[in-house]
């Protein structure tokens, strides 16, 4: 049983109504794919430059994340993990409803997130001869708080 429609109003045709409908999860799903995008993203930079400087007596120094200890192997191992995440997810592995995808994604955003505030925040000893933080180190930490984001996007779309 419809409800009365006021005077001058059509509903819409049905095919338009349907086609709204059908479209509504493809326009919301950028949680899905922001998730690897992001993940894809934080992998790589920890092969790019996090410390920069000039040397005493030559070229520029620069000093990968990968080669600025734990912390930025630890970047590189979390952000392969979100994406192994979201590629098992594509080929259909439904997590337990005990810990859903959503939430190992944020987790570990927020831990990559920590990984790179700790490089952000405390220089490593052994890149002394450098003189400061270079662009990787902020292309890490903007694609870890992107992890969580899309996390977080992610569980609102199953909800």
């Amino acid at each position: 049983m419809e409800a009365p429609q006021p005077q001058g109003r059509r509903p819409p045709p049905r095919q338009l109504r349907d086609a709204r409908l059908r479209a509504r999860p493809a326009i919301l799903a950028i949680g899905e794919t922001g998730v690897w995008v992001s993940g894809l993203v934080l992998s790589v930079s920890a092969f790019t430059s996090w410390y920069s400087g000039h040397s005493v007596e030559g070229p520029t120094l620069s000093v990968t994340g990968w080669n600025s200890g734990t912390p930025g192997k630890l970047v590189f191992l979390i952000g392969l993990a979100v994406v192994c995440l979201a590629a098992l997810r594509r080929f259909g592995l439904e997590f337990p409803a005990a810990v859903p995808e959503p939430v190992i994604v944020v987790a570990l955003g927020g831990a990559a997130t920590v990984c790179a505030l700790v490089r952000l925040i405390s220089i490593p000893d052994s890149v002394v001869g450098t003189g400061g933080r270079s662009i990787g180190l902020w292309i890490s930490l903007a694609s870890a708080l992107a992890v969580v984001g899309a996390g977080l996007l992610q569980a609102g779309e199953e909800l």
